[in-house]
């Protein structure tokens, strides 16, 4: 069966864009953008190592993402699986984050690399490479994406990102897609339809979940402001419930703590693969008059567990008074919530637009800042305003820390081809 019933034509280009007999081999460096699950990563990361047995033989070559565990579930390991497939012989070391690959009597070996924070830059310091695969290059500070490329100085090495759009201030828009042309960068913006894995109706599902900036970012792939509400997919016809089950399996509680800013706590249930947030505490100091202390806080949080075996309570790190307090009665077992703040909004988005979680009726802080909480447009980043957010900080820290990686919204691919030239 012809390799085009498998893959669209900005795959293959991607796939086949370094080969000497392509017109576009004279690019060093390409960039792959655009929308969710259009391919872009998949197809990459193959040419990436095709490209890499093609031209080397005991090359050192690197894989970036956000976190070590992150690239390594999301991107190589089922890649690795593919490559098996194809007659590659692939050995990963988790411990030494180390991939050696073995092909008809030649061998490279692909080292991972988290691009996490400033701090990064240190971790890629002093290596040499043939090559590099930056996936979801926007996530990573801009100072270990020119301190990974620097390491680049092979004779033959190309450099590979590949991202989904976010704000177009963003270093990376501004200094590389924009520049593409005069830095010479072979840059593909990919769409769905370039995904041919996707049916009809799965990337209809994907167009009438997102909206506003969402869906321009997400489903039409392009680089825009945020705008209005951070959680539009909120919809209260759908999201609220009168009635919970009768039953539940666990539960946790999430707690924004603040002392003159308001404190928000939440009471989560587990039933049937879904949670539902069962009731919630708030109280604002500056609207109530009263100041509360941490004590205070702790017999509120007695008071909405009311005796239930709680599995954690979920509370941002910076709030080590109450850390403390918590600690001191020796009831409750403390998790520090994961507190990126656009990753756990990617997550609740994705959890209410799925219905993965549902509110109590009783909620009504909960509601009020749904329908408040929006973007803020005079920031030169993607963030949302400093205000309305204290119940939403609480739901993310539940989203992100306890449910974030129950549910996987993978895209499929069919993968059928070979590239004899290797």
């Amino acid at each position: 069966m012809n390799k085009n019933d498998y893959f669209s034509t900005k795959q293959l280009i991607a796939l086949t864009w370094w080969h000497p007999s392509s017109q576009l081999s004279e690019y060093d460096i390409i960039i792959c953008d655009g929308a969710i699950r259009s391919g872009k990563s998949f197809s990459m990361f193959i040419s990436f190592v095709f490209w890499a047995f093609f031209t080397f033989n005991n090359g050192i070559f690197a894989i970036c993402g956000k976190t070590i565990s992150s690239i390594s579930r999301n991107l190589v390991i089922p890649m690795l699986a593919y490559l098996n497939k194809l007659g590659f012989i692939c050995n990963y070391t988790s411990s030494k984050n180390k991939i050696i690959i073995n092909y008809k009597n030649k061998v490279n070996t692909f080292y991972i690399f988290s691009g996490r924070d400033e701090s990064s830059a240190s971790l890629i310091q002093g290596i040499t490479l043939s090559g590099i695969l930056l996936d979801e290059v926007v996530l990573m500070p801009q100072s270990f994406v020119e301190q990974a490329i620097a390491r680049c100085s092979i004779e033959n090495s190309k450099i590979w990102f590949n991202c989904n759009p976010q704000h177009p201030a963003h270093w990376f828009y501004q200094n590389w897609i924009i520049k593409a042309k005069q830095r010479n960068v072979l840059y593909l913006h990919f769409k769905m339809s370039d995904n041919p894995s996707l049916s009809k109706r799965i990337i209809y599902r994907y167009k009438s979940i997102y909206s506003d900036s969402f869906y321009k970012r997400f489903v039409e792939g392009l680089w825009c402001l945020p705008d209005g509400l951070v959680y539009p997919m909120f919809n209260r016809n759908n999201h609220i419930i009168e009635t919970l089950p009768l039953n539940f399996e666990k539960y946790y509680v999430s707690c924004d703590y603040g002392t003159v800013n308001p404190t928000s706590m939440g009471l989560w249930g587990l039933s049937n693969k879904i949670w539902y947030r069962i009731k919630e505490f708030y109280h604002s100091s500056k609207k109530s008059g009263k100041l509360k202390t941490d004590e205070e806080y702790y017999i509120d949080l007695l008071n909405l567990t009311n005796g239930l075996s709680i599995e954690s309570v979920i509370i941002d790190p910076s709030a080590s008074n109450f850390i403390q307090c918590i600690s001191s009665h020796k009831k409750f077992k403390i998790i520090l919530a994961k507190n990126d703040v656009l990753t756990g909004i990617s997550k609740v988005s994705g959890a209410l637009s799925y219905n993965k979680i549902f509110f109590h009726s009783s909620c009504v802080n909960t509601f009020r800042e749904f329908s408040l909480y929006q973007w803020d447009q005079n920031t030169m980043k993607d963030y949302p305003k400093k205000e309305n957010d204290h119940t939403m900080d609480d739901i993310r820290y539940f989203v992100n820390t306890v449910i974030s990686n129950e549910n996987k919204y993978g895209f499929y691919v069919h993968t059928t081809y070979r590239n004899n030239n290797i």
